[in-house]
């Protein structure tokens, strides 16, 4: 359904249409008038304008975010457009700003706030061509670069050496980009244009140059980091990075992998983890924690009870949480304030399924995001596990994948999930029954589009019936077969696969040599 637009919107569009002539007339127009017409010109994609727009920006702040979100003119919200051709046209009108010189005592410009650009799926966009996180990243640091260069060079006004804007950005660094985004940031007292990190994510990277980057990004101003694939970060490596560096601002911490493994600890390595615990206690802003893939049987405690601040969001999915881990989360102050809950890789229906309802029981007042994939759900469980999620009136999503549900099991539990209101997205499995007799789960990635998918599209048909016969169009039901859409994982697959590859090889060799 297309979002209402104001006269004043209408306006702004059919003024923008006419790219020459807005760009000669912009220094006419009212200071109050350039949001709106941002605004008009993202979802034209009139780049030129863009440009033009934010190079003339008369205001003190820029904050994408708000500028794209729902407004009185025009309520849809554009900031998951992750538009390359508006994107690019704002970052080099943002340089531009800089250089441009007839008029630098209108300069008001001090923040430019660029987090809230939402990477998404779908493109809606003309240009179908997007600019993610690592683009962004490397644009800018590019960008500012340049204007290290261009200014010694132009016969700019003496004010402009005066111009400082902060600009505010969730930073992707890669070993692709490591250099280039090192260079901006060591130089960055000598540019108008100042990165300033709010979160970082860190990719294929090696130890010394994650610790090297995270240095120069201010780790005072970090709210976020993210330490996902390919950085090497185990647990003494976690401490060293803690008991260096202050982050007194981070409220959501992702970390890598095997960052932990208690099968192999020492009475050092208990130690260790009670140190890490308390670090993560000094954080008071910590509110999301992601430690997917490690192995913590026993010591969940130890490192959440430290913590003074509640989490709204944990992952402790493939952690191998034993029957006192689920009991401490349950029965934690943690539990009556989680909103997103990730318990993916635990048997919990065999293993601990009482008090797995009681952990549920205590978050259901706000739980917004609920995942449990690859947890040996079967057809038994169904009834035990509408019964857990009756209380969770809160739920916007729920996923899980990798149960095996018959397809009349599944077709029961949509019937009540119909009943949760604020239900909007649901990821469920291929049904068992599609699948050749006698497929063991967790299904191996090579067996896992073995199914029958003629079947498997009538009961997809059959489950979105459910949903229309409840007036429930609101809700998407899919089965996405390698798991969720990972924006990050999207634009650098490539460095992803080389880096996999590139390891393989090395293996290989040592393997090799080793004979």
């Amino acid at each position: 359904r297309a979002a209402m637009k104001s006269l004043r919107f209408i306006s702004a569009e059919a003024f923008v249409s006419n790219a020459e002539f807005a760009r000669k007339s912009l220094g006419g127009i009212a200071h109050d008038l350039f949001p709106l017409l941002f605004k008009a010109s993202y979802l034209l994609e009139q780049g030129e304008v863009i440009h033009d727009l934010v190079q003339n920006w008369p205001l003190v702040d820029f904050n994408m975010g708000k500028l794209l979100e729902t407004t009185v003119d025009y309520q849809e919200d554009l900031s998951h457009r992750t538009c390359s051709v508006c994107l690019e046209s704002c970052l080099t009108g943002l340089r531009d700003y800089v250089l441009n010189h007839p008029s630098p005592y209108m300069k008001r410009l001090k923040v430019v706030d660029l987090t809230g650009i939402k990477d998404v799926e779908v493109q809606l966009c003309e240009c179908k061509k997007t600019m993610g996180r690592w683009a962004r990243t490397q644009l800018l640091s590019k960008l500012c670069l340049e204007l290290l260069v261009y200014l010694p060079q132009t016969r700019c006004n003496p004010g402009t050496f005066e111009i400082s804007i902060n600009v505010l950005i969730d930073l992707f660094v890669t070993e692709r980009n490591y250099e280039l985004v090192v260079q901006a940031l060591l130089k960055k007292c000598y540019c108008p244009l100042k990165i300033c990190c709010v979160a970082l994510r860190s990719d294929n990277l090696a130890l010394q140059k994650f610790f090297h980057i995270i240095k120069l990004t201010d780790p005072s101003l970090l709210r976020k980091l993210e330490i996902v694939h390919n950085v090497r970060l185990e647990m003494e490596h976690l401490e060293i990075l803690f008991n260096s560096i202050h982050f007194p601002l981070l409220m959501s911490l992702t970390l890598p992998a095997r960052t932990f493994n208690v099968r192999r600890f020492t009475t050092t390595d208990e130690q260790m983890l009670t140190n890490i615990g308390e670090k993560m206690g000094e954080m008071t802003q910590l509110t999301e924690l992601s430690m997917s893939f490690s192995v913590l049987t026993g010591r969940i405690q130890k490192l959440l009870s430290p913590l003074k601040t509640p989490l709204k969001m944990l992952d402790v999915s493939n952690c191998s949480l034993n029957h006192a881990d689920m009991a401490y989360l349950a029965s934690s102050f943690h539990a009556n304030h989680l909103e997103a809950l990730d318990l993916s890789g635990h048997n919990i229906s065999d293993l601990y399924p009482s008090i797995f309802f009681k952990l549920l029981s205590h978050s259901s007042s706000v739980l917004r995001s609920l995942t449990l994939e690859d947890c040996n759900i079967q057809d038994t469980h169904v009834n035990l596990l509408i019964l857990g999620l009756s209380p969770c009136q809160k739920l916007q999503e729920f996923k899980f994948l990798g149960n095996p549900l018959s397809s009349q099991a599944l077709k029961h539990l949509f019937t009540f999930l119909c009943e949760l209101p604020m239900l909007k997205k649901v990821e469920f499995p291929v049904p068992r029954d599609c699948y050749p007799i006698g497929m063991t789960y967790p299904i191996d990635d090579a067996n896992l589009c073995r199914f029958d998918h003629e079947k498997y599209e009538r009961v997809a048909e059959e489950l979105n019936l459910i949903l229309l016969q409840a007036n429930r169009e609101d809700m998407k039901a899919s089965s996405p077969l390698f798991g969720s859409y990972d924006a990050a994982i999207q634009e650098t697959n490539n460095e992803l696969g080389a880096y996999l590859i590139k390891s393989f090889k090395e293996t290989l060799e040592k393997f090799t040599t080793s004979l």
